[in-house]
């Protein structure tokens, strides 16, 4: 099974060419880029490590795949995920996050729900690698 999350989830995994292209559109936009990894990617899990602070002055893709580089071979089965955020309205908004490094063997997330009394329902989630 494979995660989606993000922009491009759908798609077989981007080169490192495709990687350094969106990372080049994004830096036309005017949009910083950060680094984050993590080893658990439960939907519900939207705090993911950061690799470094966000690169907000950075110019060049070639310093966005270096620090991207770094990151996989330090976690290398982790979830990597480049993140570009727009400061445009004078806050920090994530206009792009998509995954660029997953881990040899996906966990398969499943969902069982028990039914209780009135409208409530509970939901219990099982990560299984």
């Amino acid at each position: 099974m494979r995660i989606t999350q993000g922009c491009f989830s759908f798609l077989p995994d981007l080169t490192d060419e495709q990687i350094t292209a969106q990372v080049e559109y994004c830096l036309r936009k005017e949009w910083a880029i950060g680094v984050e990894h993590t080893d658990d990617p439960h939907p519900r899990n939207t705090y993911w490590e950061m690799w470094g602070n966000p690169m907000f002055d950075l110019r060049d893709a070639k310093g966005v795949m270096m620090e991207l580089e770094d990151c996989r071979k330090a976690h290398p089965q982790d979830y990597i995920r480049l993140n570009a955020f727009d400061s445009s309205r004078g806050l920090e908004t994530v206009t792009m996050s998509f995954i660029v490094n997953r881990p040899d063997n996906e966990p398969k997330l499943q969902m069982s729900r028990t039914e209780s009394r009135g409208r409530n329902q509970r939901y219990a989630w099982e990560t299984q690698r």
